[in-house]
């Protein structure tokens, strides 16, 4: 199915700017890469800590299409008691696909950054840093397109049941502050 969402919020950026904390870290937890791409190569070098943007490359930034499949994993194991389905996120990585690798966000620069404190409650006590992301405004449309595998549980409606929790939890960094949350416009 084709799906088209449109941001009710600004999407914050998840990928760290510096590209060797991202070769490092993020390249090392995963299994191996997808089509031997590095991921790293797609993230710009800026030396500032703690500031989080989008990958980038010449058709300008995009998200990977694992954060659409993360978000419907995360929305699955929320509402698994909604729509009864048990271990409805492992039933999500097997039968449900997304495409193309790299969703393009129409623009070549973020619209902006924010600035927000974050707060850990370590052994030594409370610490409080501050993060920087790029974001991307409210009212972006997205678009990509959503592979089902035949299932006897997994359903068209299930999907779009999931994909409604948008409105409520969206994609990128700081959902539960809000932001990236999104409305399905169409899926067919």
């Amino acid at each position: 199915m084709k799906v088209k969402i449109k941001l009710l919020t600004e999407m914050l950026g998840t990928v760290t700017k510096d590209p060797e904390v991202y070769k490092t870290y993020i390249e090392s937890k995963k299994p191996e890469t997808q089509n031997g791409e590095e991921e790293y190569l797609t993230v710009d070098k800026i030396e500032e800590k703690g500031w989080t943007g989008f990958h980038r490359d010449e058709n300008g930034l995009f998200i990977y299409e694992y954060m659409i499949k993360g978000f419907l994993k995360a929305a699955g194991n929320v509402l698994k008691e909604v729509v009864k389905i048990k271990a409805l996120r492992s039933k999500i990585d097997d039968f449900v696909f997304i495409q193309p690798r790299r969703i393009y966000l129409g623009q070549e620069k973020p619209d902006g950054f924010i600035e927000r404190p974050l707060r850990a409650m370590t052994m030594q006590g409370p610490r409080v840093t501050l993060a920087r992301s790029d974001y991307i405004k409210a009212g972006k449309i997205i678009e990509f397109e959503l592979t089902l595998i035949p299932h006897k549980e997994i359903k068209e409606e299930t999907i779009l049941f999931l994909l409604e929790h948008g409105r409520l939890m969206g994609l990128g960094q700081f959902r539960n502050g809000g932001y990236g949350r999104f409305e399905v416009l169409e899926a067919e």
